[in-house]
């Protein structure tokens, strides 16, 4: 089968937009705002924030069927998509960015360390100075989840913190 191509070069068909399942596109008008924010946080600019919630979309509704049929909490599935295709990529950046900071006290080395949910929850509230709703709603989590994951990264960051501390004492004396 053969495709006929137009004088002006276009092949008619193609042009056409297939049509969207309504309740992907419903998912689409409530959340593309947010996952668009989310993304420009961590990627700073609007065009790397478009394109990356764009690829998120996209692969949501390659597997939009399998989600509907399969998905116990729809919502956590789809934020598992976006975190992967939005941010994991950009996230890991990040991490190995910080770790490669020398910062003399190991907190940049220690941030990136962390467990990748640890350090998404840190990475939103302190440097995207999201609230722990926001949170829990981008992570698909409870808000007790988040909390936890923020305290346990805490946790683990507290020896760094305290010798931070220590030597700040140290050198005021």
């Amino acid at each position: 089968m053969t495709e006929e191509v137009g004088e002006d070069g276009r092949v008619p068909v193609a042009e056409a937009p297939l049509p969207l399942p309504v309740e992907f596109e419903a998912l689409y008008i409530l959340h593309q705002e947010g996952f668009h924010e989310l993304a420009l946080a961590v990627l700073g600019t609007n065009d790397a924030a478009e394109w990356a919630v764009h690829r998120a979309f996209l692969e949501i509704l390659r597997l939009w069927d399998r989600l509907k049929r399969e998905s116990e909490d729809l919502q956590q599935e789809v934020w598992a998509i976006v975190r992967r295709t939005v941010i994991s990529e950009h996230l890991l950046s990040l991490r190995e960015q910080m770790a490669a900071l020398d910062s003399g006290s190991g907190l940049y080395a220690a941030l990136g360390a962390l467990p990748p949910r640890q350090f998404d929850v840190m990475v939103l509230r302190y440097i995207g100075h999201y609230d722990t709703k926001r949170i829990s709603w981008y992570m698909g989590i409870t808000t007790r989840t988040v909390d936890y994951h923020c305290r346990k990264a805490r946790e683990r960051l507290s020896p760094v913190y305290q010798r931070i501390l220590k030597c700040q004492r140290e050198d005021t004396v």
